[in-house]
């Protein structure tokens, strides 16, 4: 709460009246605080900006207010992170591992990529290893095909971790604000550690792409700092952090050299089978001519999201037909629909290499450079009509 005695002009600011005190309680508590403090009004210019009212132990106050100016720098800048962190909060995973179906060799490396947290102590306290790496650490990369269980891959493990899971992509991390974007990386970290949460970044070739070069506009520095900032964050996080993408290759090498990498392929015959089995629930009214190894072997190619929203199609298709039963048919005609969609709207398109990647990179900066370059010419424009405006009013 800010104030003004309004004789002196100054303000006085009351923080950390807890927000669930009820609002009469609360006002009545500031009101006597402020009253208290202005009645010091005849020695109002013998105080300075360190006057402060403040509750706690005298040793913690002492060193409070006693710290180098470095140290409140330090805790300002906690202040700051706490406060950015408030906006990113985890929840409880919505999958496990009954309904991950993946390779058996992909769930065993998932599964041993998280062993790290049980055997922490004894490899890292016990045997002394902390001394070659004081923040050890389980960074995953999910990379693979759309659709093949990257997502439910991490909410399997934050549950079978028994911990939440903190979800954020790179469009909650970026900032139209320069500068803002690397103070949001530190934030989600500090909110990951804050509830112990299993950090889930998806979209992450987005905020993981090579760091660009030959840098001349604001706009670039500020991607470069905030990957920049997200290698750091990674390096001193002890927990487990998960990232996702279509498109690894795109990945800056120094990224790569942090993190265990597990590949999400698309699913074989036998993970097809499995995935259609997982996916008629008990509940859904199946004809009697639902034939899961047909399903398995006839379409290929799919992934396992395509099967569920196979499985919804048909389900929803013979609920507005009035039938009582989902048939056959209707499930061969729902995948294959979905398959015939996805390739024609991916007809031509496959991801850039790195030649490719570079060459439009360039050409971005380029349109980026010749857009502030027209901006600033605009500029200069008006700024000289408004000078030979003002010179025209001054002429007699």
């Amino acid at each position: 709460m800010k104030s003004s005695d309004g004789k002196s002009g100054i303000n006085w600011q009351i923080h950390g009246i807890p927000t669930d005190i009820p609002s009469a309680e609360a006002a009545i508590c500031r009101s006597r605080l402020l009253r208290a403090v202005t009645e010091l009004e005849p020695w109002i210019d013998r105080l300075n900006s360190d006057f402060a009212i403040s509750i706690g132990e005298e040793a913690t106050l002492t060193k409070l207010y006693n710290r180098p100016e470095s140290k409140k720098n330090e805790n300002e800048e906690l202040f700051d992170t706490s406060k950015r962190a408030e906006q990113y909060q985890s929840y409880p995973p919505f999958y496990t591992f009954d309904h991950l179906i993946v390779p058996t060799e992909v769930k065993e490396n998932l599964l041993s990529a998280v062993e790290l947290l049980k055997v922490e102590k004894i490899v890292f306290d016990d045997w002394g290893l902390r001394e070659i790496e004081p923040f050890p650490r389980t960074a995953l990369n999910f990379y693979g095909p759309p659709g093949t269980g990257k997502t439910l891959a991490a909410h399997a493990l934050a549950h079978f971790l028994n911990r939440p899971i903190l979800v954020a992509s790179y469009a909650e991390i970026e900032s139209k604000f320069h500068g803002d974007g690397p103070k949001n990386v530190k934030a989600i970290f500090h909110a990951a550690e804050r509830d112990k949460a299993v950090l889930f970044i998806d979209e992450a070739d987005s905020l993981l792409s090579k760091r660009l070069l030959n840098v001349t506009q604001g706009s670039e520095q500020a991607i470069n700092s905030m990957r920049s900032q997200l290698l750091i964050c990674l390096e001193q996080f002890t927990g487990i952090s998960i990232f996702s993408t279509n498109l690894v290759e795109n990945y800056d090498k120094a990224f790569e050299t942090r993190i265990r990498h597990v590949c999400f392929s698309m699913p074989d015959k036998e993970c097809r089978y499995r995935i259609w089995r997982r996916h008629l629930v008990e509940k859904l009214p199946l004809s009697e001519d639902i034939n899961l190894e047909q399903l398995a072997s006839d379409v290929e190619n799919v992934c396992g999201r395509d099967i569920k929203n196979a499985v919804i199609d048909a389900a929803v298709r013979a609920a507005r037909e009035e039938r009582t039963h989902v048939t056959m048919n209707d499930l061969l005609c729902s995948i294959t629909r979905i398959t015939q969609e996805r390739s024609s709207v991916s007809e031509g398109y496959r991801p850039l290499n790195q030649d490719e990647f570079i060459e439009v990179q360039g050409k971005v900066q380029r349109m980026l450079r010749d857009n502030d370059d027209a901006e600033q010419i605009a500029a200069a424009d008006r700024q000289g009509i408004v000078n030979q405006a003002e010179q025209s009013t001054e002429t007699p």
